[in-house]
């Protein structure tokens, strides 16, 4: 048989021993296992709130637990172990198993959602998540969701740390299926981070501290400022160089705009000196021949226009 098909088959046998137990041990509290092939035979490990019921009376429940593993599942030489949870409300088989019997027996959804995330989180736990998806209150199916605290639901982390566990409620209006999911106490997600203080480096990281302290850096910081200070006479020489250059610059540039102030403050004052010539009487008798020439030649214009009009009258005269 190919690998890949074998792969397939002991994932296809582990389930159906899952459901097998489900339906077996399901009023003792059935919270999940673990099985482990050995040359000695096939190692089971069941986790139940009571072990006492698994077992049964003076081991009558187990004998035939294994008996019936060997026939159905035809596993040699299978070795059951009971261990018990210690803490029931952070097995999410175990509280989605709660949560279905609440359902059945009449609790109304929503108080009985609230209620068991509530012990959850009073347990320890770092984070929950409840999902109820089915006809939870009418005809309609719908899902409903609480959550609390911090969950992961993706990657490698809800593979390893998030525990998840699913059962059914058997309504009058249908199926509701009950998906829980839980983070424990002590889980320790890969984006957590812890701060020391008050701790000596060389406890933490004694390798750092010698490495540091065989290359002297501490040295090297010390004297940096001192080479940075020490420049060299060819730098100092050429920095009061270009300090004396912009020296000599600035006083050139300041006389040249002195020189440009006094030029415009000249010629500003010639210009307000210049005469002109003649003054200005002769300037107003200028303007006095200039109102006579208007006039006369007004009154010209005056005779010329009544003697068009003279002649008019006569040539309409004769006419008449």
């Amino acid at each position: 048989m190919a690998d890949e098909q074998q792969f397939i088959e002991n994932g296809l046998q582990r389930s159906q021993i899952d459901e097998f137990f489900q339906e077996e041990l399901g009023r003792a509290g059935y919270g999940g296992m673990d099985v482990a092939k050995t040359p000695m035979g096939t190692q089971i490990v069941l986790k139940a709130e009571k072990p006492g019921m698994v077992i049964g009376k003076g081991g009558e429940n187990i004998r035939k637990v294994t008996t019936a593993l060997e026939e159905r599942f035809d596993l040699e030489d299978p070795q059951v172990d009971v261990q018990e949870v210690e803490e029931p409300d952070l097995n999410a088989r175990i509280v989605a198993d709660r949560l279905a019997n609440a359902l059945e027996r009449g609790w109304y959804f929503r108080k009985a959602g609230h209620t068991t995330i509530d012990r959850i989180m009073e347990a320890g736990a770092l984070g929950a998540e409840i999902v109820l998806s089915g006809k939870v209150t009418g005809a309609r199916s719908r899902v409903e969701k609480f959550n609390r605290g911090y969950i992961k639901h993706n990657g490698q982390p809800a593979e390893e740390i998030v525990d998840e566990g699913q059962a059914t409620a058997v309504m009058k209006l249908g199926t509701i299926g009950v998906t829980v999911k839980i983070i424990p106490p002590n889980a320790q997600l890969p984006d957590d981070f812890h701060v020391h203080e008050d701790l000596d480096p060389k406890e933490i990281v004694p390798d750092a501290v010698e490495a540091n302290e065989a290359e002297g850096v501490e040295e090297l910081l010390e004297g940096e400022p001192d080479e940075a200070d020490a420049a060299p006479e060819g730098v100092e020489a050429a920095a009061d160089e270009a300090d004396a250059d912009e020296d000599l610059d600035e006083e050139v540039v300041e006389e040249v705009i002195e020189e440009e102030v006094e030029a415009d403050a000249d010629a500003s004052e010639e210009f307000e000196e210049v005469e002109v010539p003649g003054g200005d009487e002769d300037v107003e008798e200028e303007l006095e021949e200039l109102e006579e020439d208007v006039e006369a030649e007004a009154e010209e214009l005056v005779a010329e226009m009544e003697d068009e009009a003279d002649e008019a009258d006569e040539d309409e005269g004769g006419d008449a």
